[in-house]
């Protein structure tokens, strides 16, 4: 698996990976236009036999003092082999800020638990914050 800067040329790829990784939460095609296309948008995918398996992107807020991390798709047959924390160190290493957040799913235990692992912390809950009404919870942590 290799990591690698994404671009427009990935949007059928980043279509098929969203809608996989997330289903009923997946980006319409306007937000992926954008988030492979806007200035300053951290965009790297994961790269195995040529096919995008993983997606993280970054929205650094230097002015702010911390940066967002967008997004995190892993393509599920491809889970459990390190491919969202390889894409979440890369990331972070883009940004280049000192402090990063993250939303994620309150149900999804097993991201929570490698944010966890990795430093990040919970600092809020947003009340159904996705499409069905689940609460997203808010992570944070200092580089």
């Amino acid at each position: 698996m290799e990591i690698q800067k994404a671009s427009i040329r990935d949007l059928n790829a980043l279509r098929k990976l969203e809608k996989e990784s997330f289903d009923k939460d997946a980006w319409p095609l306007f937000d992926l236009i954008a988030v492979l296309t806007f200035p300053d948008v951290i965009r790297l995918k994961a790269v195995e036999d040529g096919l995008m398996v993983g997606f993280a992107a970054g929205d650094p807020r230097p002015s702010q003092g911390w940066g967002w991390i967008a997004t995190i798709a892993v393509d599920p047959r491809f889970q459990r082999r390190g491919i969202g924390r390889s894409l979440l160190h890369a990331c972070e290493g883009e940004l280049g800020v000192p402090k990063v957040r993250l939303t994620v799913r309150l149900s999804n235990r097993a991201a929570i638990s490698m944010y966890e692992h990795e430093g990040y912390a919970t600092v809020d809950i947003w009340q159904a914050y996705y499409n069905d009404g689940e609460d997203a919870m808010v992570m944070e942590k200092w580089l």
